[in-house]
């Protein structure tokens, strides 16, 4: 006789076995980020993979979930992110998975190791309440996946951080010995998983880098199959030289080359973005590999260093300060910052004073001009506003975080629409609470993407959804040759993204930053869901993603 225990039993296992897989997404939209018009598909998740992906999935999964009326897609790749500390204070990386990134890449010139003993100490002295228990780069994100962070996170290791192991603040060409040693550390990144060499070429001490220290670091980085990406030595005045020099970089390191976050900076630089356009078609046209990401806005944000020329700030901040409270040298530097330059990139000329908007200070006491202009503080403190700019970096303890307008609209939308563009926040991934509100950041931190999709794909109409989605996926993922990443596509990770192409949106402005952008509903990073509804689930699965010159 079978008992009734027996048969609940047997019930109980049948019922689990019908749920053959851990998720099942059903009726979405289906972006798989190739570019192609979207088809109507599940998709079944089991573990950290994407087991199938068909246009009806008959068995059940321990997790349905309804997708109708929602587009479902890989997750999105943020190019160019500085989350590198965000993710520290704040595992959940709200800012950007709220917009669906699900990958976070680092190294626009500073990159979190490698560190020698002088770095780590001073890089302690300005950590927010953790302790760097790290000496690579490899070390460190590893230290990030072991905090717990929603996100995967990958890195360039940075030409900067590389030239400040060897060199420090001199500006100076590095000794043969000092440059193999540079060489050596570029090997041991990229066999740790470092994407490749990054460099932003408009700050002390990367400034002082030659072409030819570039190219040398870029030949150990091509052998491991990675690339080169670079915020160029100009985005205005001289940007066609600068581009020059990024192409001279690609074609003599034999490796592939990005321009971070493309733009022609100044009223008087704007029509030089059609120049810039035929120089990287004839360069990919002779088979050169270049390409570019951007963000979604008209305005920068990085410090007042970009409106002092670098010789002030050789030896890096204190000898800075130093050199500004001295009236000579101090006389010196406001006339270079009150007139154009072509051998450095002055940004606050190029923006002016009024174009000049106060976005973060360290020091408490400055705080009250977070979202005043440059021009705005001077007329309130009765200075120049030269000596305002050199007061607030004295009294500030830092370069002084700034934003700054100086593209156009035009540009932006041309940009978007080129084939090789990816795009990239340039901003930490934060949230609207705690200490992140002490300063305003650029809208971008909360915005980029879902502006993307909300003003410039659905509004607009400057792409299509399904291009937009291949830029933001697997164009991405082809150039950093990460593997199994990028596409909704059976046996890669599970990284997905649903979100309302109708309702998607950003809302964060340079007046009230602190906005979360909506419309995205869930998001999965390896298979675990961190966002459910629209709501942080909590969850923290984010990996180490590594480059291809990875050895285990």
């Amino acid at each position: 006789m079978i008992t009734k225990k027996f048969l609940i039993v047997f019930s109980l296992l049948i019922a689990i076995g019908c749920e053959k897989y851990d998720v099942v997404i059903r009726n979405g939209m289906v972006y798989d980020g190739n570019g192609l018009p979207p088809f109507l598909a599940d998709v079944a998740i089991k573990g950290d993979k994407i087991i199938l992906v068909n246009e009806t999935i008959a068995e059940k999964g321990s997790k349905e979930i309804d997708a109708k009326g929602l587009a479902v897609a890989p997750g999105f790749i943020n190019m160019l992110s500085w989350a590198t500390t965000s993710l520290i204070q704040d595992g959940r990386s709200l800012s950007d998975i709220k917009q669906g990134v699900t990958l976070e890449v680092y190294g626009e010139g500073g990159s979190m190791g490698p560190l020698n003993d002088s770095m780590k100490k001073s890089n302690q002295e300005n950590a927010a309440g953790y302790t760097i228990d790290w000496t690579t780069l490899g070390e460190y994100l590893e230290s990030l996946e072991r905090r717990g962070v929603s996100s995967n996170v990958a890195s360039f290791v940075g030409a900067t951080t590389l030239r400040i192991h060897e060199i420090g603040f001199e500006d100076r060409r590095p000794t043969e010995n000092e440059l193999n040693n540079m060489r050596s550390l570029v090997r041991e990144a990229m066999e740790e998983g470092a994407l490749g060499i990054g460099s932003s070429l408009i700050y002390a001490p990367a400034f002082y880098s030659t072409t030819e220290e570039l190219i040398e670091l870029c030949k150990v980085a091509s052998e491991y199959g990675g690339m080169y990406i670079s915020h160029m030595r100009s985005e205005s005045n001289q940007l066609l030289e600068a581009l020059d020099e990024l192409i001279t970089i690609a074609e003599k390191a034999n490796i592939p080359a990005e321009i971070y976050h493309l733009k022609a900076g100044g009223v008087k630089n704007h029509y030089k973005i059609d120049l810039v356009i035929e120089k990287i078609a004839a360069a990919r046209e002779r088979g050169l590999d270049i390409t570019a990401d951007m963000y979604t806005y008209i305005a920068g944000a990085t410090g007042l260093n970009a409106h002092m020329p670098p010789w002030v700030q050789e030896g890096g901040y204190d000898n800075w300060v130093e050199r500004l409270k001295d009236p000579k040298i101090r006389a010196k530097v406001k006339k270079e910052m009150t007139s154009d330059a072509e051998n450095w990139e002055n940004l606050g000329f190029l923006a002016g004073p009024d174009g000049v908007l106060f976005a973060g200070f360290r020091n408490p006491d400055l705080r009250k001009y977070i979202g005043m202009t440059l021009e705005e503080v001077a007329a309130k403190t009765g200075k120049h506003y030269a000596d305002v700019a050199m007061d607030f970096v004295i009294q500030d303890g830092s370069r002084v975080d700034v934003v700054y307008f100086l593209m156009s609209e035009e540009n932006v939308k041309k940009q978007i629409k080129l084939p090789y563009m990816s795009f990239g926040s340039d901003a930490g991934s934060i949230a609207p609470e705690g200490d992140f509100l002490k300063y305003n950041p650029h809208p971008r931190a909360y915005g980029n993407f879902a502006r993307l999709l909300g003003k410039y794909v659905r509004e607009e109409k400057v792409i299509s959804l399904e291009e937009a989605i291949y830029k933001l996926t697997s164009l991405s993922a082809k150039k950093l040759k990460i593997k199994n990443r990028g596409l909704l596509k059976e046996g890669y990770y599970a990284d997905i993204v649903m979100f309302d192409p109708n309702t998607i949106s950003d809302h964060a402005t340079f007046d009230n930053p602190h906005q979360l952008a909506t419309g995205m509903h869930h998001v999965f990073v390896n298979g675990i869901q961190v966002l459910k509804n629209g709501e942080h689930t909590g969850a923290m699965p984010g990996r180490v993603v590594r480059g291809p010159g990875y050895k285990n």
